[in-house]
């Protein structure tokens, strides 16, 4: 094995052969080939190195490794130091690929986060290149190590970015909420599954009592809190199985899961009664002057024969029913109102 800190004559024919760049027309006459090499490898932020396929140890590593990594060129001596100088969570994979593709003779690339000395990480992108002997037999590989840091970094934020944006674009910015757009995603997805599983599909559909009267007296900034505390106490009752949204304006909804019936009325009493004991002061409801819901609850098995919309039309109904009633309660409709559209009402 050559020294470390000079490339050897096989890297720089390799890279000749394979870069016209590199051309011998393209060289200085007169210039020493050793030096104009060692100026180019060494000059430019890429590291060069290569490997010898038989022995697995590196031929070469450029001096640049040093100042990116904090290791001497002489500490690479063989493939296990490149491998043990590799994130754990990224090695079994990197190690694997680079190995097939390298027996398969396929030049590739792979990224990676590279362990520095002093503890930390770089991210690195090596360009491999295969060498062959005349018998089509792998001899060496060949390489540039790159430092792609800040481009992974710029990628992570480019990646928060797209994630807040899919975040806001399915959630209601006020309440935190999902949205319409995602209740439309939710309910066609949980049906779905509903109807091949077999199991029951609840749906809570919640309406804050009297919240035009709510604006009006205390204002719409205010009003705004009131929607947030709602939606959070919704969000407490549902829990994080099941889905709460904002239908729009001062109405809300829950998908519910894998939930018969009587379990849904509970979550929407559950719902109603963390309301009443936030004591949101409403003085022109004639509920004790405090802020109240009304609830409209629907539990279906989902068939062939039924409909989405039809349903969701019906707890819809349910909600009217409840407000129609005196509010501050829950009317509900289990599978058999489908046909017969009855209701139970529930009250304190």
């Amino acid at each position: 094995m050559t020294d470390h800190g000079h490339p050897e004559s096989a890297l720089q024919a390799a890279f000749l052969q394979h870069d016209s760049t590199l051309a011998p027309s393209s060289r200085v006459p007169g210039e020493d080939d050793s030096a104009v090499y060692r100026t180019l490898l060494e000059s430019t932020k890429a590291i060069p190195w290569k490997i010898d396929w038989a022995t697995m140890e590196f031929a070469y590593i450029g001096p640049q490794i040093e100042a990116l990594l904090g290791w001497a060129p002489s500490t690479w001596k063989t493939v296990n130091d490149w491998a043990e100088r590799m994130h754990p969570d990224d090695r079994e994979a990197v190690v694997n690929f680079c190995v097939a593709q390298s027996k398969a003779g396929t030049d590739h690339e792979a990224d990676y986060r590279a362990l520095t000395r002093d503890g930390g990480y770089v991210w690195l992108r090596d360009v491999v290149h295969v060498v062959r002997n005349d018998k089509g037999d792998v001899e060496a590989l060949i390489g540039f190590m790159f430092d792609i840091s800040e481009r992974k970094r710029t990628e992570e934020k480019l990646a928060q970015l797209q994630r807040e944006l899919e975040h806001l674009s399915f959630h209601d910015s006020l309440t935190g909420a999902g949205n319409r757009r995602m209740f439309d995603e939710v309910i066609e997805r949980t049906w779905s599954a509903a109807q091949e599983s077999g199991k029951a599909l609840s749906l809570i559909m919640v309406d804050i009592d009297f919240f035009k009267s709510y604006n009006d007296y205390y204002g719409h900034l205010q009003g705004d809190e009131c929607l947030k505390r709602v939606a959070r106490l919704l969000g407490e009752a549902a829990g994080p199985d099941h889905f709460l949204g904002r239908f729009g304006g001062e109405e809300f909804v829950l998908v519910l899961a894998n939930t018969e019936a009587d379990t849904a009325v509970r979550i929407a009493e559950q719902c109603r009664t963390l309301i009443a004991e936030e004591a949101i002061a409403h003085v022109r409801s004639p509920h004790q002057q405090r802020v109240t819901a009304s609830f409209g609850v629907g539990t279906i098995v989902p068939t062939g024969r039924t409909d989405r919309t039809a349903f969701v039309n019906l707890v819809d109904a349910q909600l009217y029913h409840a407000k129609e009633n005196g509010r501050n309660r829950i009317a509900a409709v289990d599978r058999a109102g489908m046909q017969g559209e009855a209701f139970k009402a529930y009250s304190r």
